[in-house]
């Protein structure tokens, strides 16, 4: 992203008013390397062809702020690669991240990975080294940083139907199991960081969380999910988590986030409600069935409605309710912005 860019998020963060709400979408290899109809295993592997993609991508769209910019990343596969899950590539899709275990005591044997040194962790901080300065030489800065979080983690090394079978038959095992994961989403994205000159924002991602009750996501997800956050004391926070489940909104305060991605399953006045005036919104129109498989009139008038729902022009960022689909047209990114003017059509 620019700089100015940059302060827009700082700004939404802090609350300001707009005369229009910004416009930003959460993009990566899903959707970036289709969309420009290159090898999502040469977007992943070769350094010029990410640098390339990424500056393509600015340039066609810069009314929109990508976030979170220049994403070093290997589909999901970052966190698990550290403890030795076995990744599968391949030239027209996201990599598969394949499970080590089954059980939670099979997981208590693997050593604490180091994001400096193991799986695919080191390779992108050297790509992230590499290639700062020339994003920079662009134009953009790298402000902030991503790691998936610790539930995720988990369930990417156990399954998601075992890790949750597991929280509820041997909590003190989970609990063990999420300490570990933890300590590596914290020490990757100070790793992250530290590669980078200006990181000023950190992006977590956490589906899982939103799988839980809300006993168990006070147990089991958010004291976990508040130490990522804690590590990171005057950075802009970002949390995403679209699964269709609103039981930890009115918690997530607590977390000492400033922005929420959420699904486009739930309406936008009220998750509002739900999480109270001091948390920035990012979202709400449908990524696939209207940012991806919609017209530019679906788009312009999904996002107008998100616009009616949510009048006041403070802790709004118009977007999509979840990450941007594989397949999402341009048209449909360009009407998403033009949706905030008033004489778009």
């Amino acid at each position: 992203m620019t700089p100015s860019q940059w302060q827009t998020i700082q700004r939404c963060a802090r609350g300001e008013t707009f005369a229009a709400p910004p416009v930003a979408l959460i993009v990566d290899s899903p959707w970036i390397p289709g969309y420009l109809h290159i090898s999502t295993l040469d977007y992943l592997t070769v350094p010029e062809v990410w640098l390339d993609a990424n500056l393509r991508v600015e340039a066609e769209f810069p009314e929109v702020i990508f976030l979170p910019g220049f994403w070093a990343e290997v589909g999901m596969a970052a966190e698990p690669s550290g403890f030795g899950c076995q990744i599968s590539l391949f030239p027209d899709k996201t990599p598969i991240v394949h499970p080590l275990f089954s059980s939670l005591e099979e997981l208590d044997r693997l050593p604490q990975p180091n994001p400096r040194t193991d799986g695919w962790m080191p390779v992108l901080l050297n790509l992230y080294r590499r290639l700062e300065p020339r994003v920079r030489d662009a134009g953009h800065e790298i402000k902030m940083v991503a790691a998936r979080g610790p539930l995720t983690v988990a369930t990417h090394l156990m399954g998601v139907t075992n890790f949750l079978l597991g929280l509820k038959l041997d909590p003190a095992a989970t609990h063990r199991f999420l300490r570990r994961t933890t300590t590596l989403v914290r020490n990757w994205l100070e790793a992250q960081a530290e590669a980078l000159r200006q990181t000023e924002g950190i992006l977590v991602l956490d589906d899982i969380a939103g799988f839980l009750s809300p006993k168990d996501y006070r147990t089991f997800a958010e004291p976990y999910l508040k130490e990522v956050f804690a590590a990171f004391p005057g950075a802009v926070k970002m949390f995403h988590n679209d699964t269709d489940n609103p039981a930890s909104y009115p918690m997530l305060r607590d977390l000492g986030i400033h922005i929420f991605n959420f699904t486009h399953l739930q309406p936008l006045a009220k998750v509002r409600e739900l999480v109270g005036p001091d948390l920035c919104l990012l979202g709400n129109v449908p990524p696939l069935e209207v940012l991806a498989q919609g017209s530019r009139e679906d788009t312009l008038s999904a996002a107008r409605a998100c616009l009616q729902a949510h009048p006041s022009l403070r802790r709004l960022i118009l977007s999509a309710g979840g990450g941007t689909s594989p397949g999402t047209p341009g048209e449909n990114i360009h009407a998403l912005a033009a949706a905030v003017t008033p004489h778009a059509q």
